[in-house]
């Protein structure tokens, strides 16, 4: 059994609330599009079989009007040579394809009412189509966030093992030990001679800076 039973069933859906209540969303909203487009199918075909019986009825309304046309001519023939028994049956064929024409006229207004209908009906059942696959492109991204954030969130539990916490704990270690070893490196060593010799000759160089700020600032004050 389909969804849905008839073309007003589909144009009169609430899709958002048959999806809320389905335990299964995405499938339902393939089976909602697949029947809405099998649907949509058979519509255009009978509005297309309608514009056609249309199209026909047409040219057998033209046909009949000029053959009523013909007999009313003749009818008007006939009187003027005073044979007013053909004229009175010429007119009695005029009024039968009159009468063709009038049903012909009828079916036509009648066929516009469905061709009417079947294009209301196609709007609207593109509009829901439309609408279902907007659902259905929605649907289908929440199901891959769903399993990307489903992935990370195991990938989560598995860091958070012991395992693995030890593994890290491990290495930390072992880095705040090559640290420690690095420190270590130059801890308590002499400074050679050059670099002795290097550490008087800057303090020299201070002192002479010293000394000859001194010297500017005694200058000022003599003046």
């Amino acid at each position: 059994m389909g969804i849905f039973t008839r073309v007003r069933d589909i144009i009169n859906s609430n899709i958002s609330a048959m999806l809320d209540k389905a335990e299964d969303p995405e499938k339902l909203v393939r089976l909602m599009i697949r029947e809405m487009e099998d649907t949509l199918v058979e519509i255009k075909a009978s509005c297309a079989q309608a514009i056609a019986a249309k199209k026909r009825g047409q040219r057998q309304l033209e046909e009949v009007l000029e053959r009523a046309k013909a007999w009313g001519d003749k009818a008007k023939l006939a009187v003027s040579k005073g044979r007013e028994d053909l004229a009175r049956e010429a007119l009695v064929e005029k009024r039968r394809y009159v009468e063709r024409g009038e049903a012909f006229t009828e079916e036509a207004t009648q066929l516009d009412g469905i061709i009417d209908g079947y294009h209301r009906d196609i709007v609207q059942l593109e509009e829901k189509l439309a609408a279902a696959r907007e659902k259905k492109r929605v649907l289908v991204q929440r199901h891959t966030r769903a399993q990307g954030k489903r992935r990370a969130q195991e990938n989560i539990r598995k860091m958070d093992t012991s395992d693995a916490l030890l593994r890290f704990d491990r290495f930390e270690n072992r880095i705040e030990r090559m640290e420690a070893e690095a420190d270590l490196v130059n801890y308590g060593r002499k400074p050679g001679l050059h670099e002795e010799f290097a550490q008087i000759e800057t303090d020299e160089e201070i002192e002479r800076e010293l000394d000859a700020l001194k010297q500017q600032q005694g200058g000022g004050q003599q003046v």
